[in-house]
């Protein structure tokens, strides 16, 4: 029947997901049947819907993938583009952890719990974040202490205080650890003086040591445990901490390359015209930039309501945009963080967990505009490297190539030897062409670059 189960859901015994004719479905299993009716009964899913919280969905009269194990068959809304924790800003794990928060108290009103605080359950929908697990909720039982407060802690907070407090750049660290940074190695990064601070004392460095006394032990349930105020009192204490967390989007280059960019106004104006009408005359069902920095050319098509997603290496760069993101409620624009040179890899269990960027492909059009000298130049990557790469990803690819002779890419070679012989225009043209077809070639006035409009053979 052309159906496909998702490898990301296989854990959950509630249900899973699994795609049928390109539409995606959620089974959901007997053994959640009686938390599910409870979810839908309680007014809870209304609730969460309208306040933009959780991603809707409708029950539909589809054939299950497991019969013998089925309840129900639902149809979510399906997300475009799935994105995961070590891909994103400052901002957007905090914003995901405070909706995670939010999301939580709510359902308390209801007499449920989230039984999972994962950071891969929040997606970015229309510039905010949502959950989209329909199954991570349960019967909220008095006393009981909250089951994802460890998940919630290794998810959000350890990797919250890491970039505030040490470097931004160890999110990356949610690459080796996708079931959340483990508490102990957060305490150990984090400075000294965080144990000053209450929050980050009580749910790291006292977590992770409470962690390490208990291990392997069975803690026995008190009928004097934590009661639903306490629970609210933790809730509220997680807040206030993650809250308190920032990190300031300064001290790299690509965060203001546009302000030191060496192109002059009327040539970068040309340069926008001219991607302008091409997405105009093409116009792509979505779109990826490539190195996009605070995504200045993304927007040309995420304004016309094209899907576009804004990669870059700089995570200051990316914090910029998706605080843009945010202040101009904009719906159609993703900011990412994204290595090229070692773009996300498929992880997880058997490697299927979770996709890389490849696998999330392929885009209608890819830009990849004043990149291909870091790639060639800064990264040592082969021309036909690099077709090969631009041609995996998309259909349409619209590249500058910024020669030699330009003062940027003179920058890159100042303090190395020039071993760059092949990386000239007419070899650019020639590699290229065996992956693509050129439909047009534009110099852009006032540079000595070109634009180029590439079709996929």
């Amino acid at each position: 029947m052309g159906a496909d189960r998702i490898a990301a859901s296989f854990r959950d015994p509630s249900g899973f997901l699994f795609t049928r004719n390109g539409v995606l479905y959620r089974q959901i299993n007997k053994s959640y049947a009686q938390d599910y009716s409870l979810f839908m009964g309680s007014g809870l899913y209304e609730s969460l819907v309208k306040s933009g919280l959780l991603v809707p969905h409708e029950e539909v009269d589809e054939g299950p993938e497991e019969p013998a194990n089925c309840f129900k068959v639902i149809r979510p809304q399906k997300v475009g583009f799935i994105s995961y924790p070590y891909e994103w800003s400052f901002s957007q794990l905090k914003d995901a952890a405070l909706a995670t928060l939010a999301v939580q108290r709510r359902v308390m009103k209801h007499g449920l719990s989230l039984k999972d605080a994962s950071a891969f359950n929040i997606q970015f929908h229309e510039g905010k974040a949502i959950l989209i697990d329909t199954l991570s909720f349960e019967a909220y039982k008095e006393g009981e202490p909250w089951v994802a407060y460890r998940q919630f802690c290794q998810h959000f907070l350890a990797p919250l205080a890491l970039m505030a407090n040490v470097d931004v750049r160890l999110s990356q660290l949610f690459r080796n650890h996708i079931d959340g940074i483990p508490l102990d190695l957060a305490s150990r990064l984090l400075p000294l003086r965080t144990r000053l601070n209450f929050g980050l004392l009580t749910h790291i460095h006292l977590h992770a040591g409470a962690q390490a006394r208990y291990a392997g032990r069975k803690i026995a349930s008190s009928k004097a445990g934590m009661n639903r105020q306490a629970l609210i009192g933790l809730l509220d204490n997680l807040k206030n901490t993650v809250q308190a967390l920032d990190w300031k989007p300064v001290g790299t280059d690509w965060a203001d390359y546009y302000t030191f960019t060496n192109y002059t106004e009327s040539a970068f104006e040309e340069k926008r015209r001219i991607i302008n009408g091409w997405v105009d005359r093409i116009q792509p069902s979505s779109v990826w930039d490539l190195g996009a920095n605070t995504g200045l050319f993304t927007r040309i098509a995420s304004e016309k309501g094209i899907p576009s997603i804004s990669f870059d290496i700089d995570p200051a760069a990316v914090e910029k945009n998706y605080r843009r993101v945010k202040a101009e409620k904009e719906k159609k624009i993703l900011p990412l963080v994204m290595d090229l040179t070692n773009p996300s890899p498929s992880l997880g269990w058997n490697n299927h967990e979770r996709d890389s960027l490849a696998a999330r492909g392929p885009a209608d059009m890819v830009f990849a505009l004043a990149i291909i000298h870091h790639l060639a130049i800064s990264n040592n990557v082969p021309l036909p490297e690099l077709a090969k790469f631009f041609h995996d990803l998309g259909k349409w690819l619209v590249i500058e190539f910024v020669p030699k002779s330009d003062s940027q890419t003179q920058k890159l070679l100042a303090s190395r030897l020039d071993i760059f012989d092949q990386y000239v225009l007419v070899e650019f043209e020639r590699c290229f062409e065996k992956r693509f077809f050129i439909r047009e070639k534009v110099a852009i006035k006032g540079s000595e670059r070109y634009l180029y409009l590439l079709e996929r053979r």
